[in-house]
């Protein structure tokens, strides 16, 4: 069953994200690094055994992809307006080593499988094809990271950890039922809210901190 990853903060570009998450749980998040086949870098934090954080923008120096990236990036319009909205945690990843199965589950929401990489790690990953956030951000992409398993256990601990996840959303018992139908293990707790909202509570040095 997919089961929570990481989160997922999409930024207009990663200087601008990190200087959001800097001012929210003040700490640096490592660099991550690029992924060549999507034009992306990242910066990554653990905030939990198994589970991380990320920053990711689109990477200038990086050359065109040749497809559509991730997270609906290629959307600077849109990814400029819900920043500027406040919306800046707008996407999460679900780990499963069974991504036939996620995809035919989510038929309609996730359509593709393509393997990237950042550095010496390769993986699978289920997406919409048109690069657009699985239904509207409401939806997690999946990931499936190979026999070498999750990055976290090599990540630097900076005391951060994720105590809460929650999503706001207009159509909340359909976003069950969707989390349902793909077969989520313990998925954020979904709540009304006149907008799409994630909102994640983290224990940092100084107490509980609010993402958004």
């Amino acid at each position: 069953m997919p089961k929570l990853d990481h989160l997922v903060v999409i930024a207009p570009d990663l200087e601008e994200g990190m200087a959001h998450v800097r001012a929210c749980l003040g700490v640096d998040l490592p660099y991550g690094g690029r992924h060549p086949e999507m034009g992306t870098h990242n910066h990554v934090l653990r905030v939990g055994d198994d589970v991380f954080l990320e920053v990711i923008a689109i990477d200038g120096a990086a050359n065109p992809p040749a497809r559509e990236r991730w997270f609906g990036l290629d959307d600077r319009i849109a990814v400029r307006r819900a920043w500027d909205a406040g919306r800046r945690l707008r996407g999460w990843v679900a780990r499963s080593h069974a991504l036939d199965t996620v995809l035919a589950n989510a038929h309609g929401v996730l359509d593709e499988k393509i393997r990237v990489s950042r550095g010496d790690r390769a993986w699978e990953f289920c997406l919409p094809r048109d690069g657009s956030l699985p239904a509207g951000g409401a939806a997690p992409c999946v990931i499936d990271w190979g026999g070498r398993g999750t990055p976290v256990p090599a990540m630097p601990d900076l005391g951060v950890r994720l105590r809460a996840f929650t999503l706001e959303h207009p159509d909340p018992d359909a976003v069950r039922a969707l989390y349902r139908r793909m077969g989520v293990e313990n998925p954020p707790e979904v709540r009304k809210g006149p907008v799409l909202r994630y909102r994640a509570s983290l224990d940092v040095a100084a107490g509980v901190v609010e993402l958004t």
